[in-house]
């Protein structure tokens, strides 16, 4: 019955009746749009690998505007979600 496996997509092998195929591909393929500069999508692993490689690929990323900018914002998330519990923040200043 499978309660704890997760359900695979169906795939269709659709060819449609008069298309000539020039060796470009089908130009019915669906691809994630990502697959190619991330190696975080594809099969489902499990949590702990993907989060692996979530943290490789923000190691080794070459841009490090973006990764600048996405410690910016996981910053402001933080204070935003210490304000809304109404952390005080006094007891880090004298």
């Amino acid at each position: 019955m499978g309660l704890l496996k997760t359900r695979k997509n169906k795939k269709f092998n659709y060819t449609p009746r008069y298309y000539n195929n020039d060796g470009e591909g089908s130009p019915y393929e669906i691809k994630h749009k990502f697959d190619h500069f991330r190696k975080t999508v594809g099969p489902n692993t499990g949590l702990k690998t993907k989060f692996i490689n979530a943290l490789d690929d923000f190691k080794n990323n070459p841009d490090k505007e973006v990764n600048k900018r996405i410690l910016i914002i996981v910053c402001v998330l933080i204070l935003v979600f210490l304000f809304i519990i109404d952390f005080d923040l006094s007891i880090f200043f004298k």
